[in-house]
């Protein structure tokens, strides 16, 4: 305690004692508690390691003894000292004097330890002190990387505090990021979605990104194939590279060879110069093909060639040219099937086909759409400058009843229409959903009153969506509702609605008038069949 009283003067020789007398209070009493907590602790408990970097050896001995034996303190003289014993591990805080001088022999400051915390991402947070109590020192320490600042002399209880939170922060982001590592699943940029069979595609992205071989994207139109493309572009180590995308439905024949070879100067009525095509262009890169089903026997050939081969001929010329390409193919059509008809090269799809990713349709991971709802909500809010913040239960559950043969980009389709048709309310509701999603979503209000009133009243609405949806028709109405006729009929006769939609009219089958299916939700009190 008198190496302590001593040394709370001592730091700063210049102050007056009415500035440190205060100081040397709460310093005392910081170190009785101190050690009436370190008394009390079990010895058990794993030491913390805490590097100090301070050039004052003394203090390093009075604070070591203040925390206590449930911290392990290490010193270090100087910055460069402090760094190199980060280097050699083993530190979980680092506490560092702002106040260190650059040394004479041309040794760093004090911010040359916080950059290079800042620098490696699972360095040891860095906690400072310092005796200026300028709010400015302050926030350029933070803007450093420092994670806390103490103003000296200090207090000890906030400073284990301080010392035990960073520590849990920086283990907590230290077992976030192993975990990461350790996920199969861990999820791509650009890739939503956390159903098992994204949780696929995600793992088979990143264990193909590594490595030079070819890829085959298959899945139904609108389901992402491009965006896997473009994801194991981006991992690679070929991402600063150009990526460059052609779909082979997208020109004639005629075109295409000269599209992806190049031509020569005089190769053809119009080739006036050199061009060169997507593969030369794509030097170092990836070029990605879509719809490759698509593309003729005869090209099918001499792409088979510049895989085999690695080079291209342009068009008007012999001389190979070497490519070093990344290819990724990708095709909504069954290429197997296609084998077995002779309507694609049983080589050239041997040799694409080195790894497949399959992209599942949006119908077979609907727990996955909320969240895609969601993303394509906030990226139209922003580029349309809209207000809405979400949805009301009644869209999402009109969304998830829905069979989506155009999967996502249909998804995409369907919120950007609901956002910019939207009626200025801060959700997208029922009524702002295209006809052919409304289905049996009734309404966005949940039903009023107690409980059995509330069923009868779902149960009404949800019987009038049906004849609404199939124009008055009841059997479709019945088997959209999986119910039979004579229920529905009863249901009719009990809600009182037998002549809405035009019910009696319809026992043939024939449709109604499209005026009606246009309201899609009409009220109780309207005659949608006027």
């Amino acid at each position: 305690m008198c190496l302590g009283f001593w040394y709370a003067v001592s730091r700063k020789p210049s102050c007056p004692w009415f500035f440190v007398a205060p100081r040397v209070i709460l310093f005392l009493g910081a170190i009785v508690n101190g050690y009436s907590v370190t008394m009390q602790s079990a010895n058990g408990n794993p030491q913390l390691s805490v590097l100090l970097v301070d050039s004052d050896e003394a203090f390093g001995n009075v604070l070591q003894g203040v925390l206590g034996p449930a911290y392990s303190l290490r010193a270090a003289r100087d910055t460069e000292a402090g760094i190199s014993q980060l280097e050699d591990g083993d530190v979980d805080v680092i506490l560092l004097n702002l106040d260190l001088p650059k040394g004479t022999n041309g040794s760093q400051g004090p911010g040359a330890l916080l950059s290079y915390a800042m620098d490696h991402s699972l360095a040891p947070p860095v906690i400072v002190y310092s005796w200026d109590e300028r709010r400015a020192t302050a926030a350029q320490a933070i803007q450093q990387g420092a994670v806390d600042f103490f103003v000296q002399p200090l207090d000890i209880q906030e400073l284990k505090f301080a010392l035990d939170m960073a520590h849990r922060r920086a283990s907590l982001a230290r077992n976030l990021a192993a975990a990461q590592d350790f996920m199969p699943f861990a999820h791509v940029d650009g890739l939503l979605g956390n159903s098992s069979s994204m949780q696929k595609v995600n793992e088979v992205v990143r264990k193909v990104a590594s490595v030079l071989t070819n890829v085959l994207v298959t899945g139904e139109s609108g389901t992402g194939k491009g965006l896997v493309a473009h994801a194991v572009h981006r991992l690679s180590p070929r991402r600063d590279k150009p990526f460059l995308a052609f779909s082979a439905c997208a020109l004639p024949d005629s075109l295409i060879e000269d599209e992806l070879f190049g031509h020569e100067k005089g190769a053809f009525t119009g080739a006036i110069q050199v061009r060169r095509g997507r593969f030369e262009e794509a030097k170092g890169g990836t070029i990605f093909l879509d719809e490759i089903g698509d593309l003729a026997l005869p090209l099918q050939a001499k792409l088979l060639r510049v895989l085999q081969e690695r080079t291209v001929e342009r068009l008007g010329s012999n001389i190979p040219h070497p490519i070093d390409v990344r290819i990724v193919c990708a095709t909504s059509r069954n290429l197997e099937k296609m084998v077995q008809d002779g309507l694609f090269r049983e080589d050239l799809y041997f040799r694409i086909s080195v790894v497949r990713i399959h992209m599942p349709p949006l119908r077979d991971r609907l727990e996955d759409m909320p969240l895609l709802a969601e993303c394509f909500l906030r990226t139209f809010t922003k580029a349309h400058q809209k207000r809405v913040r979400g949805f009301t239960p009644g869209y999402v559950s009109a969304l998830a009843g829905h069979n989506w043969p155009g999967n996502v980009r249909e998804l995409q389709n369907v919120i950007e229409r609901s956002l910019v048709l939207a009626n200025g309310n801060e959700l997208l509701g029922v009524e702002d959903l295209p006809r052919e999603l409304r289905g049996l979503v009734a309404s966005d209000d949940l039903p009023q009153g107690p409980f059995h009133q509330a069923v009868q009243s779902f149960k009404r609405e949800l019987v009038r969506s049906a004849l609404c949806l199939h124009s008055g028709n009841k059997l479709r109405a019945a088997r959209e509702l999986r119910i039979s006729r004579c229920y529905l009929h009863r249901l009719l006769k009990q809600f009182n609605i037998t002549d809405e939609a035009g019910a009696d009219r319809f026992e043939d089958g024939s449709k109604a008038e499209p005026a009606y299916i246009g309201s899609g939700n009409s009220g109780p009190g309207s005659d949608p069949g006027a």
